[in-house]
């Protein structure tokens, strides 16, 4: 792509004071690994193709079903029964060709989560176990990634970010997982299909904001109650 499509394509981020040219060239060379292709991996992906990331990961070892798709937008009636990575693979290359997309069929876990996450800069995590979240949070404080988490139930969510320049990480305010199987989860109690994207939009934002330099509240966990439509912020 000529440069000068390039910022076309790209101008009404560069036309921001606080992004500019500087920028978006940051955004261009920053990898970013999202954990999960589901309700909260989808508008990560979505937003952070658009934005032009130049190196986008996405590892999840699931495949598309049909109840995905009331929330987890990037994929469609054609991709069920596709994996989830490559249905991803398929929404990014439609969107944005400069985009170098990794794809990783894998499930995430003790064997291979520190060679994965070695290779991005930063880490978006959209997992839908404890497990895994724990896992996430302690590879990324043992090699100074810094994460972007959000969960989701219902008509709630949770976003913050943890382990960026010094700040505290999942274990500051949660020390222990709960039990997965004592834990409800979408599958037991369901989701309203916007509040992913709501949460994934706010996950993406707080993402490329730490590309670019852009001020960020540290050490603050932000909870969305989108049935009473009420936000609310806990330091820890």
């Amino acid at each position: 792509m000529k440069s000068e499509d390039t910022f076309a394509r790209y101008s009404r981020q560069i036309f921001i004071e606080e992004i500019g040219i500087e920028g978006q060239r940051k955004i261009m060379n920053a990898r970013v690994l999202v954990i999960g292709a589901g309700g909260l991996g989808n508008p990560v992906i979505q937003y952070l193709a658009a934005a032009g990331v130049g190196t986008l990961g996405v590892a999840d070892f699931d495949k598309v079903e049909l109840h995905n798709l009331n929330r987890q937008i990037v994929h469609n009636e054609k991709t069920v029964g596709m994996s989830k990575v490559k249905s991803a693979e398929n929404f990014v290359r439609a969107l944005n060709h400069q985009i170098q997309y990794i794809g990783i069929e894998q499930k995430i876990d003790e064997t291979n989560a520190e060679e994965i996450i070695s290779e991005f800069d930063i880490v978006v995590d959209g997992s839908d176990n404890f497990t895994t979240r724990y896992l996430v949070n302690d590879i990324c404080v043992k090699l100074q990634k810094p994460l972007v988490y959000g969960s989701i139930l219902g008509f709630s969510g949770q976003v913050a970010i943890f382990n960026h320049r010094g700040s505290k990480n999942l274990r500051d305010i949660f020390p222990e997982p709960p039990v997965d199987e004592d834990f409800p989860d979408c599958d037991s109690l369901g989701v309203l299909g916007p509040l992913p994207g709501v949460v994934g939009s706010m996950m993406a934002n707080l993402t490329l904001k730490i590309i670019t330099d852009l001020p960020l509240q540290l050490n603050r966990l932000t909870l969305i109650d989108t049935l009473n439509w009420r936000f609310q912020t806990i330091d820890f």
